[in-house]
């Protein structure tokens, strides 16, 4: 990976997690201002629904970490070790936690009236898509475990070869 490959795609990272951090900030307390004058019968719904925004946003931004531990040890030149299991392990952990926080962002909205039932079904949709992404993360994973077995083999066939020499 190019050096400026690496700085665009850090670039990236930092604006997502100021984003993340200045919603949170600041417009997570705009929206419950805004929240307080619900209609009574909604009210229930102000305090779970800004949760489930705080928890949404940290996901995010423990993928966002991970992502950028992950591009360090891509530019040194050891991500194909053991170490950067880690770290893909808490990104697919931090996406199945989102989807189940969008899941229960549509249990919170299914009864009642507070929105229409196609919503409801939009937002599940969404729960689909973002387990969806859990799995191609998976499938990444399992291609980082043949490349470090790859990458062993070669550093043992190597010092075999050394020693042959």
């Amino acid at each position: 990976m190019g050096k400026l490959a690496v700085l665009a795609l850090r670039v990236v990272l930092v604006m997502l997690l100021a984003g993340s951090l200045f919603v949170q900030a600041v417009m997570v307390p705009l929206l419950n201002a805004d929240l307080e004058e619900l209609n009574p019968q909604y009210a229930y719904l102000r305090v779970p629904l800004l949760v489930i925004i705080v928890l949404g946003l940290v996901a995010c931004q423990v993928v966002v970490v991970c992502v950028w531990r992950l591009v360090t040890m891509v530019r040194r030149g050891t991500v194909f070790s053991h170490a950067a299991f880690r770290y893909v392990h808490v990104i697919i952990g931090a996406i199945v936690a989102a989807a189940l926080d969008v899941f229960s962002l549509a249990c919170l909205l299914a009864p009642g009236e507070a929105v229409a039932p196609g919503v409801v079904l939009l937002i599940c949709g969404v729960v689909v898509a973002i387990l969806g992404v859990a799995l191609i993360v998976l499938v990444l994973r399992v291609l980082l475990a043949q490349a470090v077995d790859r990458d062993n083999e070669a550093t043992q066939m190597q010092a075999e070869l050394d020693e042959v020499i």
